[in-house]
């Protein structure tokens, strides 16, 4: 659990912290979209690059984004498998049933490998270097124009902030709670399936027990502080786009040229 590194920040002065909350969000779901864009060795290796280039900017070391793929392995393994087992075409090297072991479903296997491990980087660098209150201010900001369709957006971004801030938060809570159970003999993750269902009840209502009683702390806190909605409300801090955010949007405009290019290798 504690490899789980969604919604936890770590701060720094690096040159990827002091980009504007905003261009990070735009950039990361960019660089999402262009991951589809890849088709070839050239093109992952190009994509590779800039994810650890950004890594290094970030002065954040690469074994901490490692960490952050454990939580994840057993899903892409899984879905890696059902890409090289299920996909057919090229050279037939073993087959069975419906199942089969070709050329073209190792080569998808490993795409599929690749742009899970890119994509969990850039989500882990967007997380780990921009707080949940800049990451709400900024959906809030690009979202802004929704508001004219009466779409709730200081709400969204509110609740999307709230469930940053309380992740880290459980997550660990559910460690202690694990922990406390293991002392007085529970297995998790051992004998038969009925015996791991059975582990995980003594786990869950405690679980539920103290969100509830967070959600309630929370609710408590801000009554008391007169919250009444986003309506007439000011901002401490302001998102300022500076230069270094138009530069980082070019670069990521110049890779996207570059895929382009890399894509009829």
């Amino acid at each position: 659990m504690s490899n789980f590194l969604l919604g936890r920040y770590l701060s720094g002065d690096s040159f990827v912290h002091r980009l504007d909350a905003r261009a990070k969000l735009i950039l990361s779901m960019y660089f999402i979209l262009i991951i589809f864009l890849a088709n070839n060795v050239w093109t992952y290796g190009l994509l590779f690059l800039v994810v650890m280039l950004s890594v290094m900017m970030s002065q954040i070391k690469l074994g901490f984004f490692l960490k952050g793929l454990r939580p994840l392995l057993w899903l892409i393994i899984f879905t890696v498998v059902l890409q090289i087992f299920f996909t057919s075409g090229g050279h037939v090297y073993w087959q069975w049933g419906i199942l089969s072991l070709t050329s073209f479903g190792l080569v998808n296997g490993i795409y599929v490998f690749c742009r899970f491990v890119l994509i969990i980087f850039m989500s882990t660098l967007l997380t780990v270097t921009t707080s949940p209150l800049e990451i709400s201010d900024g959906l809030e900001s690009l979202m802004k124009p929704l508001a004219y369709l009466k779409v709730p957006v200081y709400e969204i971004a509110l609740m999307l902030s709230i469930a940053l801030r309380f992740v880290p938060t459980l997550l660990d809570e559910t460690q202690k709670i694990m922990n406390a159970q293991r002392s007085r003999g529970v297995n998790f993750g051992q004998g038969k399936i009925k015996d791991q269902v059975k582990a995980v009840i003594p786990l869950l209502i405690p679980l539920f027990v103290s969100a509830f009683n967070r959600a309630e702390d929370l609710a408590t806190a801000m009554e008391a502080r007169g919250y009444r909605g986003g309506q007439g409300r000011t901002k401490y801090r302001q998102n300022k786009w500076q230069c270094a955010d138009s530069l980082a949007l070019v670069f990521f405009l110049l890779v996207t040229v570059a895929l382009l290019f890399l894509r009829k290798m």
